[in-house]
């Protein structure tokens, strides 16, 4: 059982990437399930297979304990650990070889709390993928991108798992993620768009923080990707298998 967590910002596409690959692999034949671990969710464009909300309601939450949104958010992120073996029973059930696991939209309440470490490290799997997404129009500017790039890469020391970067809404920014492409495989181009910065100070912190990111990320690619006209889904889905299969070539 493969097993993808996607992370990401809140609005970046999570839960229609989440639905875009489960679709991708049914349609080929293969067993795949979406997991919804967010249990603050109103509406999500799939059905998911396991639904945290079954078990953890965040109106009952913020009456149960006295708590308002915010607080009722943080508690029910912890709350999901407690139930982890329920859901890994439920997941199992399914027998399915891909497993796709929607996390909650803020994503510092997954990646950052003690119980999202939790659950990546002991849901049981034949193997774990992170997939960080990117929304091209968050990271329009130099400074937007570096910051993204950061969390990227923080996000992925924290879970210490494989990690692939993807670039969402290829479909609708079109030329922001041709930019964005190219800032994150050259970083002659990327120190080129930061050269109107007046503050010099500013643009050598921005410039060695991308080259140490780089040197983190091993020279890793984005994956620009539309989960609406599925472009670019094909070699994301190959990159999961190389990595799940520990560098084997993928075939269609």
């Amino acid at each position: 059982m493969d097993v993808s967590f996607i992370a990401g910002t809140a609005g970046s596409g999570k839960s229609l990437l989440t639905s875009a690959l489960k679709n991708w692999y049914v349609n080929r034949g293969e067993d795949a399930i979406a997991v919804n671990l967010d249990p603050g969710v109103v509406d999500l464009p799939y059905e998911p297979d396991v639904d945290i909300r079954d078990r953890i309601q965040l109106q009952e939450v913020m009456q149960d304990y006295g708590l308002g949104p915010n607080g009722a958010l943080i508690l029910a992120a912890d709350l999901v650990a407690t139930k982890l073996g329920e859901i890994q029973d439920e997941i199992d059930s399914h027998r399915a070889e891909n497993v796709i696991i929607d996390t909650p939209g803020q994503t510092e309440l997954f990646a950052f709390r003690e119980s999202g470490e939790f659950i990546v490290n002991e849901l049981r799997a034949d193997s774990k993928l992170l997939l960080f997404l990117v929304d091209p129009l968050l990271a329009s500017s130099p400074s937007n991108f570096l910051s993204l790039a950061l969390l990227s890469a923080s996000v992925g020391l924290r879970l210490n798992i494989p990690k692939i970067t993807v670039l969402t809404k290829r479909d609708i920014a079109r030329d922001g993620v041709k930019r964005i492409s190219e800032w994150s495989r050259d970083t002659k181009v990327f120190e080129d768009a930061l050269a109107g910065m007046k503050d010099g100070e500013q643009y050598t912190l921005y410039s060695e923080l991308f080259r140490s990111i780089r040197r983190l990320s091993s020279g890793a690619d984005l994956y620009p990707v539309s989960s609406i006209t599925q472009e670019g889904l094909i070699a994301l889905v190959g990159e999961m298998s190389r990595i799940a299969r520990g560098g084997e070539e993928f075939t269609e």
